[in-house]
């Protein structure tokens, strides 16, 4: 897998939540692919419950505007240092940032996500 396959489909599939298209997201991934998202939270089967993933982007969103500010790619793997931001449908300025590693398998899918950062740093932006 090349650099450059590894980072299209990272590209993807920040490309797919900032559009909140839950088709698009699904493609980016395996058929079983799994994330821990954030990591320290059970993992969760993509396929079995991405629909609530972007529902609940989509419930809580008015845009999302995601930006990888580094991708380091080694073998099939990347490490990508991300920002997020996004205005609630209340009208809320939000900004949180994290960490993802993406295992790549060898058709070019997403197999396994693990996400480093603080949901409750963006749940404090929401409701302060």
């Amino acid at each position: 897998m090349s650099s450059e396959a590894i980072k299209t489909i990272i590209s993807a599939y920040f490309s797919n939540i900032a559009a909140m298209n839950p088709e698009g997201w699904i493609d980016t991934f395996a058929e079983d692919a799994v994330s821990h998202d954030p990591v320290g939270e059970p993992p969760v089967k993509i396929h079995e419950n991405y629909r609530q993933f972007i529902g609940q982007l989509q419930a809580v969103f008015a845009t999302l505007t995601p930006t990888t500010e580094h991708i380091f790619v080694a073998g099939n793997e990347a490490a990508v240092k991300w920002t997020m931001q996004g205005v609630s449908k209340s009208g809320k300025s939000v900004t949180f940032e994290g960490i993802t590693i993406f295992e790549v398998n060898q058709d070019g899918k997403i197999q396994t996500t693990r996400a480093y950062w603080n949901p409750a740093q963006m749940i404090a932006q929401l409701r302060g």
